[in-house]
């Protein structure tokens, strides 16, 4: 529809017009009087600019507007009744100049490969002939430490992101803190190194009336890295310090790896490979899983860690190889597993269980590839998934997984094959329908407004976001300054 200043009217012309008009009705209209010809002249420009309005658009998108489309349909307002986030524009230096140093971000080689394609990586080519052909495009080789970039590419396209801070319900911050802590982890580097990005971030932060209003309180930030990397009590320990500071202190935080103790941590998934470009990848995934032949009853995909005095991976690997054909081993000593290989995904998808002790910290993404692969994990600490992802897990451990008591296993009652032998056929099936059943909320959709119909990992966490901040607006919920 045309603006009304461009619609013919029967109504009076405005009063500049008609007083323009008057006054050359009053002049003498002489070809030799410059005046009238510069009257006539302007006369003309006016009525040829009010013409041409006719073939002009009613309005002209802003440049952020083709950049990142930001739904306000009403049937895309009815969809957000769980929330409205806000996310801050802080400046490059916090992602975007982060990303563009790719090549220094770790102290042993370029990253600028693991963080391409928004943060999923290079396509997995190499799986050829194990996925099937119409899916090997949503496959890539993923880095585990990419949450950051995908939570950020997801919520400024989110279908219930508004540009008013005033009618935010959550308030994102995009610094990304797990990439730039990285290259400080290592060698050389001083407490002051591994803390300066998070605290520039912090004093920008901390100025915003809206940060300013709710202490915190409403606020989430995505930290693609265990929670121990931002735990640092005392200058010579591990990592940054950036979780203790004070106005981090109510700022819910979203991490691979959280601490089950503090109520602001929230464990979401790692990123694994697959990202489905749509609903029909999940079903078809889905159905592939479910139909594949699997000839192994159990495998383990991880190395020993000989430094380790009475290491538990070691013992597993040892019983995997007294099992024969019952076990298959992937072995990934150095970093023959870094990012994915196709024998992992391979060896996950013939076997009906997979062995997920703990890893570097209590957690591995490990768990995610054998789950999204449709094997059952086998787990020997609590706290390597049912106190870390409750909002992507089954609430009924036993529906999905196996617990063995891994002190059981170290003094020789029990072999993790005679364990695994004891579950029938039946019981197999039950606990193998679970697992795929929650594949699409351990994933993270490889599209903008995420899967028609379907929740990913992206989803789930981003409602379990508004939900708590609604549960802490409740008369019962006590908030500390």
């Amino acid at each position: 529809m045309l603006s009304k200043s461009v619609h013919p009217s029967a109504e009076p012309q405005p009063k500049t017009v008609i007083a323009k008009t008057s006054l050359l009705l009053q002049l003498r209209l002489s070809p030799q009087n410059p005046r009238t010809w510069i009257l006539l002249t302007v006369l003309f420009i006016q009525i040829l600019l009010l013409c041409n309005l006719r073939s002009f658009p009613s309005s002209i998108p802003s440049p952020l507007a083709a950049a990142v489309v930001v739904h306000r349909s009403s049937g895309t307002l009815d969809q957000c009744g769980s929330g409205k986030v806000f996310v801050y524009d802080l400046p490059a230096t916090f992602n975007r100049q982060i990303l563009l140093n790719c090549d220094n971000l770790n102290p042993w080689s370029s990253r600028c490969d693991a963080l391409s394609n928004d943060g999923f990586g290079r396509r997995a080519a190499a799986l050829a002939g194990i996925v099937p052909d119409d899916l090997l495009p949503a496959w890539h080789w993923t880095d585990q430490f990419v949450t950051e970039i995908i939570f950020h590419n997801r919520l400024i396209n989110h279908r219930c992101r508004v540009m008013e801070p005033e009618s935010a319900t959550a308030f994102y911050i995009p610094f990304y803190a797990g990439l730039a802590v990285g290259k400080y982890l290592w060698f050389n580097s001083t407490a002051d190194d591994r803390d300066r990005h998070c605290d520039m971030m912090l004093r920008w932060v901390q100025d915003q009336p809206y940060f300013k209003r709710s202490n915190g309180w409403d606020h989430f930030i995505t930290m693609g890295r265990i929670t121990w990397d931002f735990r640092r009590s005392i200058d010579e320990d591990w990592g940054s310090s950036c979780i203790y500071e004070p106005e981090m202190r109510n700022v819910t935080r979203l991490l691979i790896e959280r601490n089950p103790w503090d109520y602001f941590d929230v464990g979401v998934p790692y990123p694994t490979g697959f990202h489905p470009h749509s609903k029909s990848d999940v079903t078809r995934w889905q159905s592939f899983v479910s139909g594949r032949r699997r000839r192994a009853l159990f495998c383990f995909a991880g190395a020993p860690r000989r430094g380790f005095r009475d290491d538990f991976r070691g013992i597993l690997l040892s019983q995997c190889r007294d099992s024969g054909e019952s076990c298959r081993e992937v072995n990934c000593a150095g970093t023959r597993c870094s990012n994915g290989t196709s024998a992992i995904l391979e060896t996950f998808l013939d076997s009906d269980f997979c062995l997920q002790p703990r890893g570097d910290s209590f957690t591995r993404r490990s768990i995610f590839d054998c789950m999204v692969a449709g094997s059952i994990p086998v787990f020997f600490w609590r706290r390597t998934a049912y106190l870390q992802y409750e909002w992507f897990l089954p609430g009924e451990p036993e529906s999905y997984s196996v617990y063995i008591d891994r002190n059981a296993v170290k003094n020789g009652t029990l072999t993790v094959k005679t364990v695994l032998e004891g579950f029938s056929k039946e019981e197999v099936r039950k606990m193998r329908e679970k697992v795929i059943e929650y594949i699409p909320r351990l994933v993270y959709a490889n599209t903008k407004q995420g899967l028609e119909g379907v929740k990913d990992a992206f989803d789930v966490a981003i409602e379990g976001v508004f939900a708590r901040i609604k549960e802490q607006e409740q008369p019962e919920f006590h908030k500390w300054k």
